[in-house]
């Protein structure tokens, strides 16, 4: 496999950083004598960092956080080669731009799947175990209320899985070691491949969603998937059900979600992804004592940053070194336009 090489002035090559990179990848990049690092914050400005990448004679590569990256950041980009996320999203890239300029884009295979599932899990029970209400009446000194917010168990609870790709079959093990009834939706995944892990496959979204006890979201944020549970489907749920979203914000209409909440018919929801991110203030699910809201961070532990940081810098250095990684590339077909380039 070749792929297209050049330096920048001195030999060394120019990679710019987010600043959320862990300290491994950080490491791992300061023993290349042949690097030459430009870091930059995750939250700069979205002109600042177009203005940042033209303002270099040439950015070989980026490892981003959060930022996008589209076809204006290409146009300001000279002699791009590779584009790296830490993490395993893509969502902020313009994947068809990247693949039609032959620039690979690499993701963290793997990296954080384990950790996803684990805050999916907690999530679930601490939804069913009403954790923020107890909590709560003890600090408040409500203790004799008690009673009155008595919590639930899983065993037994049939949980729908929306998606059934890394995260998802990790989930449904989990779920599966509680005794819960494990059903899957994903129209991209064989039926026997979800038997296989021990769940069973539904062909109708609407109708399972009348059943379920949990519905936890694992899918990618696509043009199919935005607005997939707006207020029509929220209402399908089963009364008294709950929903966990550590998928994408605007795949769930928030607003119809506050609403479905306010009557009741959802039960509570773990919200970890907002649209926009952080979310406005006023957001009626930032108020509501039974949902569980996390700053987009299922996938980010200690151990996770440091595992994305050590693939996300391998990912960007294999492409640069000419010999990529081939199985985390998002757009594998960009290689195929470099070499017929």
């Amino acid at each position: 496999m070749t792929v297209r090489q050049t330096t920048s002035e001195g030999g060394k090559k120019r990679l710019l950083v987010a600043h959320i990179l862990g300290q491994t990848g950080k490491d791992m990049l300061a023993a290349r004598k042949d690097i030459e690092i430009i870091e930059f914050s995750n939250t700069l400005e979205q002109n600042a960092f177009r203005a940042l990448l033209a303002a270099q004679p040439a950015v070989h590569g980026v490892i981003l956080g959060l930022t996008g990256f589209g076809r204006t950041e290409l146009e300001a980009a000279s002699d791009l080669q590779v584009v790296s996320r830490i993490g395993v999203g893509y969502d902020a890239v313009d994947i068809a731009a990247m693949t039609e300029a032959g620039i690979p884009v690499m993701i963290c295979t793997n990296a954080n799947c384990d950790t996803v599932a684990e805050h999916t899990l907690f999530s679930i029970l601490a939804l069913a175990k009403r954790a923020l209400e107890l909590d709560a009446l003890v600090r408040m000194s409500r203790w004799h209320d008690r009673y009155r917010y008595l919590p639930g168990e899983v065993r037994g609870r049939e949980v729908l899985i929306v998606g059934f790709g890394r995260i998802g079959t990790r989930v449904a093990r989990l779920c599966n070691a509680l005794g819960m009834h494990v059903r899957v939706y994903d129209p991209y995944v064989a039926n026997d491949a979800i038997h296989a892990a021990g769940a069973d496959a539904v062909d109708d979204l609407d109708t399972a969603l009348t059943t379920a006890d949990f519905v936890t979201l694992h899918c990618p944020k696509t043009r199919e998937t935005t607005g997939m549970f707006d207020a029509a489907r929220l209402e399908r749920f089963k009364r008294g059900a709950f929903l966990v979203n550590t998928a994408r914000g605007g795949i769930v209409d928030e607003c119809a979600l506050a609403d479905r909440l306010t009557s009741g018919h959802i039960a509570g929801a773990a919200i970890d992804v907002f649209l926009p991110e952080p979310p406005m203030p006023g957001n009626p699910l930032l108020e509501m004592s039974n949902v569980i809201c996390s700053p987009h961070l299922a996938g980010v532990t200690r151990e996770a940053v440091e595992r994305m940081a050590q693939l996300a810098v391998a990912n960007a250095l294999s492409v640069l070194d000419g010999h990529p990684r081939l199985e985390n590339a998002v757009n594998p077909g960009a290689f195929t336009a470099l070499t017929t380039a």
